[in-house]
């Protein structure tokens, strides 16, 4: 997406949450406190006291306010998205994407077979010298040829590959989530402000000596005059979110057809003409040629590769 379309989405986001402050004014029930009761529901039994003392304390100062209706099990549930992002994050980098070996490559040639379109059989790496399997990729940063290659990831420092692919779509989800509960929690503490306040009801003298009700764009006012810095951190916390988002649903989009984004980057705008009638004894269990993703082979198989990847096939010594 580009500039203008995120910002279009930015402005949607911030007149949505308006809405909803003026919506639900004076009711006990919001849909933020209602989504975090659920959550609270889940992760009660896994939340420890220090944790849930933590957030108390660090919510008292964000908001310099002791009385919140947030619980403190809800407040929790960021560190605990945390905790598993940062755990797939380093699986992200320690984890081998597929390295193609010279022990490993006989192996990983009958992995994958050749589609004949963007993989053909007999092509050489000239800096690994090895036969490239279906599939594979020379990365220029890693310096290495992986299996399956994906891309070169800049923010884990490493290429993702057969082996690490599932680490990379949890670690996107969990990024996506944690951005998500934190801008939900954000938004939850600032409509019950709004609504402890009783600003909604209240009223206010204009330059001519009338008595106004004060409507949503004093109440808008008030918040960024009383929570400057909250206010800005939940948009640029709803722009990351969605950013990420689209990011992680074109992953998991790919996840689910079976195709890398280097695949995806090299057959945009390819129409196959030429569809092989001929196929030998690898590719008999292959797709047809003339479709469009030619690894796919159903979703149920496409996840279970993502998550249970295929290894080298090691031949036994007689």
């Amino acid at each position: 997406m580009d500039f203008l379309t995120l910002f279009a989405i930015y402005v949607v986001v911030v007149l949505t949450c308006i809405v909803l402050v003026c919506k639900y004014s004076g009711q006990q029930q919001t849909p933020f406190s209602i989504l975090f009761n659920s959550v609270v529901k889940v992760v009660a039994p896994f939340t420890p006291k220090w944790l849930q003392k933590l957030s108390q304390w660090t919510l008292h100062r964000l908001f310099h306010q002791r009385d919140m209706d947030t619980t403190l099990t809800s407040l929790s549930v960021p560190y605990i998205l945390l905790a598993i992002k940062t755990f797939f994050f380093y699986l992200c980098i320690k984890r081998d994407p597929g390295t193609v070996t010279k022990k490993k490559v006989a192996g990983q040639l009958h992995i994958y077979p050749y589609d004949r379109r963007l993989f053909h059989p007999g092509v050489s790496c000239p800096t690994c010298q090895l036969v490239k399997p279906a599939r594979s990729k020379h990365c220029r940063v890693c310096n290495r040829c992986v299996q399956r290659f994906d891309h070169h990831c800049v923010w884990v420092n490493n290429c993702i590959g057969a082996q690490n692919t599932r680490y990379f779509l949890l670690y996107l989800v969990s990024v996506c989530a944690m951005a998500g509960d934190i801008a939900l929690l954000t938004a939850d503490m600032l409509l019950h402000a709004v609504l402890r306040s009783g600003l909604l009801t209240a009223s206010y003298i204009d330059e001519y000596g009338q008595q106004q009700p004060a409507g949503p764009l004093f109440v808008v006012q008030h918040l960024f005059l009383t929570f400057p810095r909250i206010v800005f951190m939940l948009g640029f916390l709803v722009f990351v979110f969605f950013l990420l988002a689209g990011y992680a649903l074109f992953h998991s989009y790919l996840a689910l057809v079976n195709q890398t984004a280097n695949e995806w980057y090299k057959s945009r705008g390819y129409v196959c003409q030429h569809c092989h009638p001929t196929a030998t004894a690898d590719h008999l269990t292959a797709p047809d040629h003339s479709k469009r993703h030619y690894y796919s082979r159903g979703l149920l198989r496409n996840l279970g590769e993502i998550f249970f990847p295929p290894h080298p096939v090691q031949k036994k010594d007689n």
